[in-house]
């Protein structure tokens, strides 16, 4: 095992280059392979060594190019080769990222493996929209939760939205109706603020307000699309963040 190579999990952030890590960018910059998923942007797989070589494993709800457990077999494949391994994903590895399950193939494998943190798709949307997810005056708590799941109608979110919390909903977009009904049929009121953060930190950014029972409505209307984030809470009505982020789309 003297000459395998090591899997790193790097997160991408939310998808400007100047947003990695420094140990992220230094580790794409001299990776023998990069497996990246279809969020990483053109301008952080630009950073790749003109040698290396790029794998493309981007994932949409329609249509998966490998199978997980198949992704999992390519990175210990190619350690098991002596290359190191960078395992490019947006966001952070270890948040909705399925970074744990690669991280157990390898040590299952016997690979070396490392993890290296990015800017989460939370963090960095609401940076992005200035919407800040706990406030003294608004929220103590905050919770991430995956709207596209198996399972999703049979899970208790009672308790994860409400007055003093944060809810944010990754992959929300397709199934904004069920959430809708969900999270009102759990007791949240149907007038709950809310934002909806397409394409976050990027150019063709949109923040979308509105509130909870009027959720698929805006959805549909704004025909937004993935990548995006729900944020529901009283965080994302506060007139100061209000003003701020309807600067900033004005601006770009």
């Amino acid at each position: 095992m003297q000459n395998s190579g090591t899997i790193f999990l790097v997160g991408a952030g939310p998808g400007p280059a100047d947003l990695l890590t420094l140990r992220a960018a230094r580790l794409i910059e001299r990776a023998e392979v990069i497996v990246h998923d279809g969020l990483v942007g053109a301008g952080i797989l630009a950073l790749a060594h003109p040698d290396a070589r790029l794998i493309s494993v981007a994932k949409s709800r329609a249509r998966h190019t490998l199978p997980q457990e198949d992704i999992n077999a390519l990175l210990v494949r190619e350690a098991l080769a002596g290359r190191d391994v960078v395992r490019l994903k947006g966001g952070d590895p270890f948040i909705f990222g399925r970074g744990g399950e690669e991280a157990e193939a390898a040590r299952e494998a016997g690979v070396p493996v490392e993890v290296v943190p990015g800017i989460s798709a939370a963090n960095g949307a609401a940076a992005a929209a200035q919407i800040a997810l706990t406030h003294r005056e608004a929220s103590s708590i905050v919770s991430f939760v995956a709207g596209q799941c198996k399972g999703l109608s049979e899970q208790d979110w009672s308790g994860l939205a409400g007055k003093g919390r944060t809810l944010v909903i990754y992959m929300g977009v397709s199934s904004a109706p069920l959430i809708a009904e969900k999270l009102m049929a759990d007791g949240l009121a149907p007038d709950m603020a809310l934002a909806v953060i397409e394409n976050a930190a990027r150019p063709e950014m949109r923040v979308l307000r509105g509130l909870l029972a009027g959720l698929p409505d805006l959805v549909e209307r704004e025909a937004v699309k993935s990548p995006a984030l729900i944020v529901i809470g009283d965080v994302t009505a506060r007139e100061d963040v209000a003003v701020a982020a309807f600067a900033q789309v004005a601006a770009r």
